[in-house]
């Protein structure tokens, strides 16, 4: 039984379509377009593009205007070619990798190549009322996001050639196994009963501990510490903010994978959760630095809406504001913490994807009901610590999986093309060093250089810095 959508196999019906489709071609032919509920269909369809729109545009504004200017349209790039090359890796083999048959609950096989298989008949093992083609399609869209939410972590200093080889082997290697296990029919986690409706661990655990060691390997930007590195376009920055919270709610709706009462339940968890962490960031930045900002309102919004990525399907929504609640405070308080452990994860990815992911499938384990959805199961508070075990495995085996090969990866590419651009073209920006276009064509002084938030500002003294700016 899929864990995502609450509908199992087809039982006899699905042997006799099979029965039906070796004997006679065109019986089967129109059975399967009877199982198909337009209804269904049509929602899938529309969730796909929305979590497209999370990619591009929704992520591409949300970092591209934390970053400085001389590295806007270099940020925006990113997110954009990771939507377009995971759109062909997965259509040539990585939808297969993922929910292929089973090869020892670690991969699917290669039988999905190109599609082949992949087309207008429901596959009853993911869902049962869809085409096949839809459920890839919608599948596809989360792997895309993924990688491009790591880009965070490295934002202004990476080689684009380097990125995008990076990118490529990271869904192959990472996204795609890890699908297979969480969601895959015989993933081994699937099978082990951990819960994860929409990718606490597939999509934010494993961006955020991969960012984590991104950030360690690939070093440090020039000034870190230093100087200011304020965002340069607050605006574009909630805009973006604005468009992954609308399309989350195919993110995660959408993972029910059928227009149904547990879309409904998930759409509700995720706007509640999303409400409750914006407004504990709000409250724990007012009381520890003086002032609410926007950054942080929008930032605790996101992390509210990755902490209940796992849960949405499976908890009610007063459940979602606890969810929400802790996340928008820890999140906090683990991007403040950076500093003092010494890495440079530019945009927070891992403060608010790592311990914001971790923190949902944590917390899946403790709120999940069945009376909210039947295809799931009871957590620690109704009753089952034994769930609880099971999310902890998921998150440990996501981290073994994730960290380790993430540094061989980038260990690879460095050997191969190097990791980080050098130290003029970083001073220079990357936006003329890489693909020698600026964001802004109008002259004038960099936008926002003169103005440094007091959320997120990283080791600089906000004070000390805007002393250091007006003195020179």
């Amino acid at each position: 039984m899929s864990s995502r959508s609450g509908r199992g196999s087809f039982g006899l019906v699905g042997a006799a379509s099979a029965t039906l489709l070796l004997l006679y071609p065109r019986a089967a032919h129109a059975e399967a377009a009877a199982a198909i509920d337009k209804g269904d269909t049509a929602w899938v369809l529309i969730c796909s593009a929305l979590v497209l729109l999370m990619t591009a545009p929704g992520l591409a504004l949300f970092y591209g205007g934390m970053v400085r200017q001389k590295n806007a349209l270099a940020t925006l790039m990113q997110s954009f070619v990771v939507l377009c090359l995971v759109s062909i890796q997965w259509v040539l083999f990585g939808y297969s990798l993922a929910f292929g048959p089973d090869k020892g609950g670690l991969l699917g096989g290669l039988e999905f190549a190109g599609l082949r298989g992949v087309g207008a008949a429901p596959n009853a093992a993911y869902a049962a009322t869809i085409p096949h083609q839809a459920f890839m399609l919608f599948q596809m869209m989360f792997a895309a996001i993924t990688p491009a939410l790591i880009t965070g972590a490295f934002a202004e200093r990476k080689k684009f050639s380097a990125f995008v080889l990076f990118a490529l082997l990271w869904t192959t290697l990472v996204y795609d196994p890890l699908a297979h296990w969480v969601w895959g029919d015989g993933g081994f986690l699937r099978k082990l009963g951990a819960l994860d409706f929409a990718g606490g661990t597939v999509v934010h655990i494993s961006s955020g501990v991969s960012a984590l060691t991104c950030a360690i390997v690939i070093g440090k930007r020039k000034g870190y510490g230093q100087k200011p590195m304020p965002p340069h376009n607050l605006p574009l920055t909630v805009i973006g903010a604005g468009l992954l919270w609308f399309g989350w709610f195919g993110f995660n709706a959408g993972s029910a994978l059928e227009a149904s009462g547990v879309a409904v339940n998930a759409f509700v968890t995720t706007n509640t959760a999303a409400a409750s962490a914006a407004l504990a960031w709000m409250a724990a930045e007012w009381m520890s630095r003086g002032k609410p900002t926007v950054l942080g309102m929008a930032s605790g919004a996101v992390a509210g809406l990755v902490a209940v990525t796992p849960a949405c399907g499976f908890v009610r929504p007063l459940a979602a504001i606890a969810i929400g609640g802790v996340a928008g405070a820890l999140c906090y308080a683990a991007c403040n913490l950076k500093a003092r452990l010494g890495y440079d994860d530019s945009l927070d990815v891992v403060g608010v994807h790592g311990v914001g992911g971790t923190w949902g499938a944590l917390a899946t384990g403790l709120f999940a009901s069945v009376a909210v959805n039947a295809a799931g199961a009871d957590g620690l508070l109704a009753g089952n610590p034994a769930q609880l075990w099971k999310q902890l495995a998921a998150i440990g085996a996501t981290i073994a999986l994730a960290v380790p090969v993430t540094f061989g990866i980038l260990k690879l590419v460095d050997a191969l093309l190097g990791l980080r651009v050098t130290a003029e073209d970083e001073m220079t920006g990357l936006d003329l060093s890489q693909h020698s276009e600026s964001a802004y064509a109008l002259g004038g002084p960099p936008l926002g250089e003169h103005v440094l938030p007091p959320s997120r500002a990283g080791a600089v003294d906000a004070p000390a810095a805007l002393r250091e700016v007006r003195s020179s």
